[in-house]
């Protein structure tokens, strides 16, 4: 899994790494865009559909524009273990972009002790 500031937009039109976002694709989206078709990557925050403002991830400074540029990558193996993805814009983390929440559901395996043979020399 990997997350973080990519400088790409993905738009919201319908791709194969996910179908919701906002804004237009530039350059930069549609190279990402292909590594993740390339390498098997799901883009989170595309995954779910969330409220406008649940979407952006960077403000302009001057307030004129909002972007989605801040994503969160996992295997399309693990997509499943995703339960929601979306962002937080009303965090004060100081920046002006806003921090991206994943839920994940992970299932962890207890691991059984081979049981051992007594000690047949302590037993005296």
């Amino acid at each position: 899994m990997a997350m973080g500031y990519f400088k790409s937009k993905l738009g919201n039109e319908r791709i194969e790494v996910g179908p919701h976002g906002i804004g237009d694709i530039n350059a930069r989206g549609k190279s990402l865009v292909e590594w993740c078709g390339e390498h098997d990557y799901f883009i989170m925050n595309r995954r779910f559909q969330n409220h406008p403002r649940r979407c952006w991830t960077w403000k302009s400074p001057i307030d004129r524009g909002r972007n989605q540029v801040n994503f969160i990558i996992s295997l399309k193996r693990f997509r499943n273990a995703i339960l929601s993805s979306k962002s937080m814009p009303g965090v004060d983390c100081g920046s002006d972009h806003v921090p991206v929440v994943c839920v994940l559901r992970i299932k962890l395996k207890k691991l059984k002790k081979p049981k051992q043979p007594p000690n047949l020399n302590t037993l005296n």
